[in-house]
């Protein structure tokens, strides 16, 4: 595959960046290297190779959910700046 100033504008938006008319040739290049390393990538036999789906034997090692209060409401509000019984008072952000 060919990298051109093209290719790189593109890509470019795309990706939403922006590059300068000097940092082109330098995009290009990596670029190229980027596809260059791919292509050989795909030059090796992986038929005989199973696809790794999972990163180890273990599959879906889940932890029972027990129910239980960590915190006490009184616990909560010890720091609360303002408080109001059971209740956080924070200051009104949106009007009716």
């Amino acid at each position: 595959m060919e990298i051109n100033d093209e290719t790189v504008d593109k890509l470019a938006f795309l990706a939403r960046l922006e590059f300068s008319a000097e940092e082109k040739p330098a995009i290009r290049q990596d670029l190229s290297r980027i596809i260059t390393w791919i292509d050989k990538l795909n030059e090796l036999d992986t038929s005989n190779v199973e696809p790794l789906i999972y990163m180890s034997n273990e599959v879906n090692v889940l932890r029972k959910d027990e129910v239980n209060n960590s915190v006490s409401h009184e616990d909560a509000l010890v720091n609360a700046p303002k408080k109001d019984s059971d209740y956080f008072r924070v200051p009104k952000v949106l009007d009716k």
